[in-house]
């Protein structure tokens, strides 16, 4: 699985559908099939990218990563 914003696959599970990406600091959220993206701020609160992700994708992506939640 690739990070839709750096293509690293650093990818690390931090919650039930949560994701994050140790390469370029965001945080992926699964839910229903859909993948919301988050900056994780100084102050720890998340700001969604998702109007600045054209996630071509994002179904596929979403359904890996569930996919690799269910077998950890």
């Amino acid at each position: 699985m690739k990070c839709p914003n750096c293509s690293s696959k650093d990818i690390g599970k931090i919650g039930s559908h949560q994701f994050y990406c140790w390469s370029c600091f965001i945080e992926l959220t699964v839910n229903a099939g859909k993948m919301s993206v988050y900056q994780v701020e100084k102050d720890g609160t998340l700001s969604s990218l998702d109007d600045l992700f054209c996630l071509e994708n994002a179904a596929d992506t979403a359904h890996q990563l569930h996919a690799e939640s269910r077998a950890s």
